[in-house]
């Protein structure tokens, strides 16, 4: 039954400017919905009812909580829909209560750590390739850019004289970001040694833009080698940038610099350091009782 509409709900999304992992999420839970609903035999909207949602988002396949989370703001955006198009006379997905996700330890990592990943990759710096891997490196740890960032990265966005980084952002926003003195050095040296003066920034041996999973190639084997006891990826990294930063600059500079809209997004990655906590210990007027 709701195949037809599904499709043309997708639709409206990319018109919509809805992301691409945006728009693939939408599909694949509204799917799953759509199988849900088939043994009810439904042929009306109006016959769906509230706890056909919330029996959907709980239940189905026992999901964990990061199924769940989804499928929640999958509905509410549908349904939405369906009520625009005066399919529906309530949105009634919009009650559906997001799970409760428990909050992990956040990881970052220490001056000391991310040090001994600039030298690994500093050293294998010998090479075209080796130098694109330092500088994703740098861009990752010293400027906090998401992965998609890095990919879409062409050589036009780039101004190693003024020391400029023009970015895309999510929701297609553009901004320029100050890049540190060394970035620009290790830039002007991969460009000099590129055979091409546009396109893409980062690429492969095959002239081709580098894809995420070479991205976490380039992780995986620096991992391998270091044997630093945290798992590399691109939101560590990411991490770490808005933790040091937010540090020496505070929180306005970093939320800028991560490109973050609302304050309480850049709190999530701007965690307090261990050192400033052994500073403010030392000072508390209990500790030499």
């Amino acid at each position: 039954m709701l195949t037809k509409h599904i499709n043309g709900f997708i639709e409206y999304c990319k018109v919509s400017g809805f992301s691409g992992k945006s728009i693939q999420s939408l599909s694949t839970r509204l799917n799953e919905f759509n199988s849900f609903l088939k043994p009810y035999r439904i042929r009306s909207f109006k016959k769906i009812t509230y706890r056909h949602l919330l029996d959907f988002v709980a239940d189905y396949k026992n999901p964990s909580n990061h199924i769940k989370k989804p499928r929640v703001w999958s509905l509410r955006q549908f349904f939405h829909f369906l009520k625009l198009h005066g399919l529906i006379d309530e949105n009634i997905a919009k009650n559906v209560p997001y799970p409760k996700i428990e909050k992990t330890v956040p990881q970052f990592l220490t001056i000391s750590e991310y040090n001994r990943i600039l030298r690994y990759f500093s050293e294998a710096a010998d090479s075209f390739i080796g130098i694109r891997n330092l500088i994703i490196i740098m861009m990752l740890g010293l400027l906090g850019l998401r992965t998609g960032t890095i990919i879409s990265l062409n050589i036009s966005d780039v101004d190693v004289v003024t020391g400029l980084l023009r970015v895309t952002e999510k929701g297609k926003q553009n901004r320029s970001v100050v890049m540190p003195k060394i970035l620009c050095k290790a830039l002007k040296q991969y460009l000099d040694q590129s055979d091409h003066y546009r396109g893409a920034l980062f690429v492969t041996k095959r002239r081709k833009r580098i894809s995420q999973r070479s991205l976490q190639d380039i992780f995986r084997s620096a991992a391998g080698t270091l044997g630093i006891d945290k798992h590399l990826h691109a939101h560590l990294f990411r991490h770490t940038a808005a933790t040091h930063l937010n540090k020496v600059a505070g929180t306005t500079i970093t939320q800028f610099v991560l490109g973050h809209s609302r304050r309480k997004n850049t709190l999530k990655y701007a965690h307090l350091n261990p050192d400033v906590y052994v500073v403010y210990m030392k000072k508390h007027p209990y500790m030499n009782l």
